[in-house]
Order: C-alpha cells, then structure tokens, then sequence
C-alpha cells in the first residue's frame, strides 16, 4: 500500500470499542450505501407518506435511525471527501464547490481513505457508483485504496445526453470498469441495477475476507432514470421510482449478507450526500418538516436520512437523536474494525460507544456549516445553530424548521458563537492540506462518440 498508517499511540488498542475486532476471529464487514440529493423527507420511515421503502424500514426497524445527522457540505465533491477522509472539505482543499469534467483536480492521494484505511486491515474493498473527487489518472478510485470500481467519475448531468440544447456541451459521461472506460454515455435507466449487481458480485467473491464494499448511486440526482421494473410504479412519479429501486437495491445487499451468512458481522450504513435538489420541484425531493435543501445551509441541505445497522450490536428499533456526522463514519468505523488511525487531524470524532448503545458516547463537537463554494457560513453547538451572513440564530431542536429567529433575544451568544465559528475555521485554514492536480485528460471528447 502507498500509505504507512501511522499510530496515534498504544493507547489506541486499549479502548474497548477498538479491540472488537480483537475479540472474533474476523472483523466486520462494512457496506456504505451513499444516494445522491436523497431529502430528509423521502423515505417512508422518515416521514413519507407516498414513497413505499420496505427494505430501509426495515432496516431501521432493526437498527437505529439517526435523526440529526449531518454531512459536511451540502454539494456532492465536498460532501464525499469529508466522509471518506473524516475531515472537514476544507482542511482537505476539497470545498470548492463539485468537480466538473474539465478540472484536473481531485482529492490528494497522500490522504487516507477509508478504503486505505480498511485495506491495510486486510479488507477486500470494492467501490460501485458514483465517484466525484477527480476524474484524471492517478486520482481515481484504485488511486485511492478501492481494489475495485464500476460505475461513473462524476454527476450523471454532466453528459451530452442531457445538456444537448444546451449547444453541444462536448462532455461525455463515461462508464468505468476499474481503469478502462468500457461504454460513453450508458443508459441512465440501469445504473442503479449495475452498481447493486456489481455490489453483490463482489460481496460473493470475498465472503470469505472482510471486506468493505461503498454503494455511491448516481440517483435521485437529476436526470432522473428507474429502470423499466420499476418506472411508473410510485405515485410520487419518477422521483418516487428513484427511490424505490434505491429501496430495492438496499434489500438485494441485505439478501445478499442473509444468503452468504454475513448478516450479523457485516455493519450496514445507509444515508446521502445532501438534501434534495429543490428548485427541479418534483424532479426533486423534499426535505420533509427540514427548511431549504441541497446547495443551502439551512437544515434541509445539510441534515440528512441515515439509517446503521449491525444486528447483536446496534441497538434494534433505536430512534438516536444527539448530533453526529458523516466525517464520525471514518474514526468510529476505524474504532470497530481494529484499524490504527492516521497520524492526522481529523475533524470526525469515534462515537462508536454512541453506535453500539452503550451511552452517550462523546460530547458533540461543535459543527461548522460552509456554503456550496466553501465559505464559512456558520455554527452550531449544542441545539443552537448560528447563520453567519443573515445573522438569524435557532434553536434547531426545538425550531427543526428554522422558523423562529431568536437571535435578537440572545444577542451575547450571536457574539459568543461569530468568535467560536471564526476561531474554528481559522484552524481549519491553517492546517489545509492541498489536493493533487494532474494535467492528463482521462479522456478525449474528440474521439468516436462525442457529438
């Protein structure tokens, strides 16, 4: 492996919530189901009443729900880099909006993933789905720690087939097997089937090894496309056909576990990148009781449906309402499987505790809210959320809609929480750590295909 995990000491392997995978012969296996502009309020067990989703139920039902999970940005590129590194999109110079197709950046291979993280561990992992974090060579999933990887290099809207009024946009959506791409502009329609069939492929391939496959779907980002079994079946339209092949998908994955005997020592996690896409209406979802969607800092852009399961070990029929976010998935999952963190900053925090039932794991830190194109914008601790540029102050437990400024009544905390946002991010700028820039295209939009 390119990376030498570095320790953070001995003291690591003491912590009882690390030494899990100590204790069995093999540790967990993890799958990270990761939908694309999904609201808070588009799943039945979330809310919605139209959507049917028996297999997110389902698991819900059997593991917790968390309800004030938050991820860190609320565009895609930033959002997927802070879960895969644990850090905020900033320290690791990925907060400048989304990748398009003709920028050569990506996120710096000397940061560890959790695919880095988990292959020293002895993991299979595989990656099927969207990627978005540099589509040049060098920065793509096998770049990264993934042993394996189908499916796109970014957004599905960054196609000719979709932007063709928009005067020959000369980009190409590519189809990707590992290095080589085997098909320009796939059918829409299969790409949730294909990256679930690869997912379980794969899953039968290494049951015998741990292993940690990440399911990143293209949908319900738009162009929206269901494959034919199940176009026209919801009666919230196509978006709701979206989501219910989502469903279906999360189900052949748990299907796939029971009939391989992996259900109790696989940790399962499901939730999104951001909220829905409001302005495309009902080509968009909604962020149910949740103001302001993807691209906002309000909570319906940020907050977001994530549902964990792991039976035997997370709590069944648990409704968790403290705050956590997505950069906690890298450290905890660290904690669970046995693995040695980096010897970097994180932002994430190990609420492995919290995960397992056993308390209330530790005290939130507070969380820093950034715009689309990664300017500060503002802060939350404890229930109390501040938006910088409006200057507006909520009690987000209470007012989960953000209906109620209260920042006139409380002006010494609006002072107290500029001064804890500014102090925090400056932080964060002064232990940046850069992105890789490679200049070579990874394809050429002049060959057979592109007009």
């Amino acid at each position: 492996m390119r990376h030498a995990l570095l320790t953070l000491g001995l003291a690591l392997s003491s912590i009882p919530t690390a030494g899990f995978a100590q204790e069995h012969e093999r540790p967990p296996n993890v799958i990270i189901v990761f939908t694309d502009d999904q609201g808070y309020g588009d799943l039945s067990c979330y809310g919605n009443p139209t959507i049917h989703t028996p297999h997110l139920d389902a698991l819900a039902a059997g593991g917790t729900k968390l309800t004030q999970f938050y991820v860190a940005a609320p565009v895609c590129s930033p959002s997927r880099a802070a879960l895969l590194t644990g850090c905020y999109p900033k320290r690791v110079t990925m907060h400048k909006h989304v990748i398009f197709p003709q920028f050569d950046y990506g996120l710096h291979t000397d940061e560890v993933t959790l695919a880095d993280l988990l292959q020293d561990e002895g993991y299979a992992t595989g990656m099927f789905g969207k990627w978005h974090l540099g589509h040049r060579p060098g920065l793509l999933p096998l770049d990264q720690g993934f042993q394996r990887w189908s499916g796109v290099p970014y957004s599905n809207d960054m196609a000719q087939l979709h932007r063709a009024k928009e005067n020959k946009y000369k980009y190409r959506l590519p189809y990707v097997e590992d290095r080589e791409v085997v098909e320009w502009e796939p059918d829409q329609r299969l790409l949730t089937r294909r990256a679930t069939e690869a997912a379980v492929a794969f899953i039968d391939d290494h049951k015998e090894e741990p292993f940690f496959v990440y399911v990143p779907h293209s949908m319900p980002h738009i162009p929206l496309y269901a494959s034919t079994e199940f176009e026209g079946s919801s009666p919230r339209g196509l978006y709701g056909d979206v989501i219910e092949e989502i469903d279906w998908s999360v189900g052949q994955l748990v299907a796939t576990l029971e009939r391989n005997g992996l259900r109790e020592n696989t940790i399962v996690l499901f939730t999104t990148d951001n909220g829905p896409w409001l302005p495309f209406k009902l080509a968009g979802g909604s962020a149910g009781p949740l103001r302001g969607g993807k691209g906002t800092n309000f909570e319906g852009g940020q907050r977001v449906p994530a549902i964990l399961s792991w039976p035997g070990h997370v709590p069944a029929g648990h409704v968790e309402r403290t705050l956590t976010t997505a950069m906690d998935v890298f450290p905890t999952l660290a904690s669970l499987c046995g693995a040695s963190l980096p010897e970097v900053v994180l932002d994430g925090q190990d609420v492995s505790d919290l995960w397992l039932g056993r308390g209330p794991g530790p005290a939130p830190k507070p969380f820093l809210y950034y715009t689309s194109d990664g300017e500060l914008a503002g802060v939350r601790r404890g229930p109390w959320k501040l938006l910088l540029e409006q200057g507006e102050l909520y009690h987000v437990e209470r007012d989960i809609s953000e209906a109620y400024d209260v920042a006139t009544q409380h002006p010494e905390l609006v002072l107290e929480l500029r001064e804890l946002a500014a102090s925090l991010d400056l932080a964060i700028t002064e232990g940046m750590r850069p992105t890789r820039t490679v200049e070579e295209l990874f394809f050429d939009p002049t060959k057979p295909g592109a007009q």
